[in-house]
């Protein structure tokens, strides 16, 4: 999973090492630190956004961690789109409402289209797209390419997947 942490810390030097040593303890991978030494919040205390990937379920660990050090945590934000695959389709994709193909995968509620760069070379002729797709596990990423593949067949698209097919043979 994916989790967003908004930290106040005290303007100290080294409480943002302090703050970050629980991550890397518990195996987080950051993906970005945001410390905003030029602004205080009401308390005085000096802001900090962390977002990091967490694969082992130790986020209560951190959680614990961190207020046991003495760091005010403000708000915790999961994202559960932990799971991604790239697809390419090819074909009419402007004429075919691809507006109506990402709300059939953003629709489920498990996935969601997070990223879609079309190629046009000519208004008559096939484009081509590169689609991201993110789920909340590898199962489900499974069950939203069958539904792409299911809404490409219907309007005449071709789905290209990933060479790693192997990654993607999970069985519901």
């Amino acid at each position: 999973m994916i989790v967003s942490m908004d930290l106040e810390l005290k303007d100290r030097p080294g409480q943002l090492v302090q703050a970050l040593k629980p991550l890397s303890t518990f195996g987080a991978n950051i993906m970005s630190v945001l410390h905003h030494h030029d602004q205080r919040t009401p308390r005085g205390a000096i802001p900090v956004q962390v977002v990091f990937q967490l694969t082992n379920g130790k986020l209560d660990d951190i959680i614990a961690e961190l207020e046991n050090g003495g760091v005010r945590i403000v708000c915790v934000g999961k994202k559960l789109m932990y799971e991604e695959v790239t697809v390419i389709l090819i074909g009419h994709i402007v004429h075919s409402d691809m507006g109506d193909t990402i709300d059939q995968i953003d629709s489920t509620g498990f996935a969601e289209v997070v990223s879609l760069s079309i190629s046009m070379p000519g208004i008559n002729e096939p484009s081509s797209a590169s689609m991201v797709i993110s789920a909340v596990d590898m199962a489900q990423l499974v069950k939203a390419l069958d539904i792409l593949k299911r809404v490409a067949s219907e309007k005449d698209l071709l789905v290209i997947e990933p060479i790693e097919k192997d990654q993607l043979s999970v069985k519901t």
